[in-house]
């Protein structure tokens, strides 16, 4: 939502749905499964110890989680360029729920940096 326009927002949430249920898919068991796939497990979080700051991965929170998934998706379907925005939404979730897109590349590259930050797990009190 930009510039507090809610029922534009809903609009279109409401026709991405729709363009999914004309795919002839189950358009809330797609959206489900995107969040699901692009919902992170991981994040790496900054802590200063002794002088020197450390990249520290930590567990994301279920409200958390969420709200990164949502920020993901959004932001993965705004960056396509040549289709209206519902359209654009509307894929992006079809790729998510495949566990492919932009959006599961976010997170993947999240995951892949608390993976290589992980010897600093022992700084997480």
């Amino acid at each position: 939502m930009w510039s507090g326009k809610k029922d534009t927002a809903r609009a279109i949430v409401y026709d991405a749905l729709a363009e999914i249920e004309k795919g002839g898919a189950n358009p809330l068991g797609i959206f489900e499964a995107a969040l699901r796939n692009v919902s992170p497990l991981m994040e790496v979080r900054s802590r200063r110890v002794g002088g020197a700051n450390y990249q520290i991965p930590r567990e994301v929170p279920q409200n958390r989680r969420l709200a990164l998934s949502f920020r993901w998706l959004i932001h993965a379907a705004r960056t396509k360029k040549g289709k209206p925005m519902a359209e654009k939404l509307a894929a992006e979730l079809l790729l998510a729920a495949k566990n492919e897109g932009d959006a599961i590349k976010k997170k993947e590259e999240m995951h892949r940096m608390a993976e290589a930050n992980k010897a600093f797990a022992h700084f997480a009190w």
